[in-house]
C-alpha cells in the first residue's frame, strides 16, 4: 500500500525549499499586477478628465496579467513506486547494480503496487 499511497518529490530541488517557493512563485505575479495597476490609476487621478479615465482603463485591459504571462504550475510528487524504479534502472544503467537483481526487485516492487 505505502507504494502507490506514498510520494516523492521529484521536481529536482530540495524538497524543503518547495514550501517557500511555492509561496514565492504564487506571491510574485499578483505583487507586480498590483503595482503595475496603481502605476497606471495613479496617472489617471485628480481633476476627472473622462479621456484620462478611458486611457488608463484601455491600459489596464491592454496588458496581459503576469499569471498569463509568466504562468508558474505546481506539479504533484511522483508515487513512491515510480521513483524507486528509476533509481534501480539508473543503478543498472551506471554499472552499479546488475539486471538481473534490479529486474527481480522492480518486480517485487510492483506486485506490492498493484497488492497482489
Amino acid at each position: 500500500m505505502s507504494y502507490a499511497k506514498d510520494r516523492r518529490n521529484a521536481y529536482g530541488e530540495n524538497d524543503k525549499s518547495s514550501r517557500k517557493n511555492i509561496r514565492r512563485n504564487r506571491r510574485t505575479p499578483n505583487r507586480a499586477d498590483r503595482h503595475r495597476e496603481h502605476q497606471v490609476l495613479a496617472s489617471a487621478t485628480g481633476i476627472r478628465i473622462d479621456e484620462a479615465a478611458e486611457q488608463a482603463e484601455a491600459k489596464l485591459l491592454a496588458k496581459k496579467s503576469m499569471w498569463m504571462t509568466k504562468r508558474w504550475r505546481k506539479f504533484r510528487d511522483a508515487p513512491l513506486a515510480e521513483v524507486v524504479e528509476y533509481r534501480l534502472r539508473r543503478r543498472v544503467r551506471l554499472g552499479i547494480d546488475e539486471p538481473a537483481a534490479a529486474q527481480a526487485r522492480i518486480q517485487r516492487i510492483r506486485q506490492r503496487r498493484i497488492g497482489k
